[in-house]
């Protein structure tokens, strides 16, 4: 950690001391103390679309149309405006600085849905390592659909539902998997999961786990369907004994595996020979047919070899809010196709493992540099804090464990990385604002971000209760700096929103506007240098203010040469 707060000074610092092994990025990522957003531009030209989310590397504006058939793709066009002296304050930004297209370029306006189809616009998911972006279409949701065989009923079934892989640098479709007659949760990406190369899709209607395997060609490859069977030669056994079967009625193959497991842990739990027929009549077959009437709401991978599997009602399955709603967590083996684990949401075990090992639920972050730094009670005493504040407050805590399971499993890139929600950096409430991705009701309140090593030092604020700014009705409003508080307008809760920050690191979600700001530069010995940015803040982590990467026209150089500089950025 650095031993001051002044800019300047770590900068020095970070050039004469080697930070310790594997700590050199969230050493950096302290400099987000002093790079903070501070005011605000209004009545921005900006497209009339349906703005998703940066890309997570920060290459890519996500947006669609309004009539959600059209993918627009953009990409941040860098340093847009500078201005040398030491009175910048008193320069007014020129005219096209409310102009969208300063700040961005169009790359491509692809069509992805046909005029029956929409596009889902809180689906997307995004594979880095190839830069490819999954989408998802689909027609009407029917509630009255007829009942096929093998549909459960109370679900309701949705015509065509269809995900394409985009590649996002030029936007050709390379390749599109469709689901017919079924129902997928597409809200908030929740009924799809990405880890690594691997994709797994649940289907609601038909109670099956469809693995998929996104290859380097862009390819969409089946690798194994987990539901009424189990194992690839599962149908042909079954067929092969037909003549015996005819007529009855099986239970799917994932069943079958969760009722073995209750039944083997049922009985394992009683030793007592004597006792054990009892045992079994009151924790297994009183039970039984409520085993049986579960289904799968909800799925995520572990590793590339286990899935964490929520049961619950019919009911609860289709349900917004499912806090009241009796759930179970089953570790499922794909190699084995046998159930390893099995909990109650109301489980403290369940409960201890979440606590400690949270960040392990988020599998998809452990292969991500940007998703590595987030701020959870696993990894932050400040989060953890917060967590047992919470937990000794309440006065039931079977209730309040039910409450915290209620967030597994985890949804795919939910959670944005920003350094401003890194509570070892800023002290915000979480109430009005947080690291996980989702829409929220704009609030009367400043929004107030406070130092952790400053505690009574306001950093920024944030007003989302003047105005309307970067709102997807009427125009929107960019922020700049130079003042600490930002006033950021009223938005709906379905503004997308977001904060561009510099030095080529990345654009964060922040709240109901797009931030831009002025970074006031210490050019050495007295003056100072003034530019405008509108870098993604997405970008790799490492790239922040790095030395090696760094010529003769960036400051960390300067300040060693200690002579005046115009800086500019490539």
């Amino acid at each position: 950690m650095f031993r001051s707060n002044n800019l300047a000074a770590r900068v020095f610092e970070r050039q004469i001391l080697t930070p310790r092994p594997g700590a050199s990025v969230n050493l950096v990522r302290h400099f987000y103390e002093n790079l903070v957003p501070s005011c605000t531009i209004y009545d921005i030209d900006c497209p009339d679309h349906s703005f998703r989310k940066f890309t997570d590397d920060g290459q890519y504006l996500v947006s669609f149309s309004r009539n959600h058939q059209d993918l627009i793709v953009y990409r941040p066009t860098w340093l847009s405006f500078s201005c040398e002296g030491e009175d910048c304050d008193s320069h007014s930004l020129p005219q096209k600085a409310k102009r969208f297209d300063s700040f961005f370029t169009q790359l491509y306006c692809v069509s992805l849905a046909s005029s029956n189809e929409f596009i889902c616009k809180d689906f997307f998911l995004y594979m880095e390592s190839h830069q490819f972006g999954l989408f998802a279409t689909s027609t009407a949701q029917s509630h009255d659909a007829p009942t096929t065989e093998g549909a459960i009923d109370g679900v309701p079934s949705i015509e065509r539902i269809t995900f394409y892989l985009v590649r996002l640098e030029d936007g050709v479709i390379l390749d599109e998997k469709a689901f017919c007659n079924d129902f997928v949760n597409l809200a908030q990406s929740m009924g799809v999961f990405l880890y690594e190369d691997l994709l797994c899709i649940m289907s609601l209607r038909y109670q099956t786990i469809h693995i998929l395997q996104i290859r380097d060609s862009g390819n969409l490859v089946d690798v194994r369907n987990i539901g009424i069977f189990c194992r690839e030669d599962d149908e042909l056994f079954i067929n092969s004994h037909a003549h015996v079967t005819q007529g009855t009625s099986l239970l799917s193959g994932i069943k079958q595996r969760l009722l073995s497991f209750i039944f083997r842990k049922t009985w394992n739990e009683e030793a007592d020979p004597t006792l054990r027929v009892q045992h079994l009549k009151k924790k297994f077959y009183f039970h039984f047919q409520d085993y049986v009437d579960l289904i799968m709401w909800k799925v995520q991978f572990l590793d590339r070899h286990h899935l964490l599997i929520k049961f619950g009602s019919v009911d609860g399955g289709v349900a917004r809010s499912t806090d009241q709603q009796p759930a179970f967590f089953a570790v499922y083996n794909m190699e084995t196709t046998e159930i390893v684990a099995f909990y109650q949401n109301s489980s403290e075990e369940l409960y201890s493992l979440f606590e400690q090992f949270y960040d392990y639920f988020h599998a998809n972050s452990r292969n991500s540099l940007h998703a590595s730094f987030i701020s959870s009670h696993s990894n932050n005493t400040h989060a953890l804090d917060q967590l047992w504040c919470i937990k000794n407050k309440t006065n039931n805590i079977s209730q309040f464990v039910k409450k915290m399971m209620t967030s597994l499993p985890c949804t795919c890139q939910s959670q944005s990385p920003s350094p401003y929600f890194d509570l070892s950096l800023f002290r915000y409430d979480e109430k009005l604002i947080s690291a996980t991705v989702r829409h929220r009701h704009s609030t009367e309140h400043p929004i107030k971000f406070i130092s952790r090593r400053q505690p009574n030092i306001l950093k920024f604020k944030i007003k989302p209760g003047c105005g309307l700014c970067f709102s997807m009705f009427g125009k929107p409003a960019f922020a700049c700096a130079s003042t600490p508080a930002l006033d950021l307008g009223s938005a709906p809760m379905t503004t997308i929103s977001y904060c561009f920050l510099m030095f080529r690191s990345a654009f964060w979600l922040i709240d109901t506007t797009i931030l831009f700001f002025i970074l006031n530069l210490w050019r050495y010995p007295g003056c100072y240098h003034q530019c405008f940015f509108s870098l993604p803040m997405e970008l790799p982590v490492p790239s922040l203010l790095e030395p090696q990467k760094c010529d003769a026209r960036y400051p960390n150089n300067l300040i060693r040469k200690a002579c005046p500089f115009s800086w500019t950025i490539l």
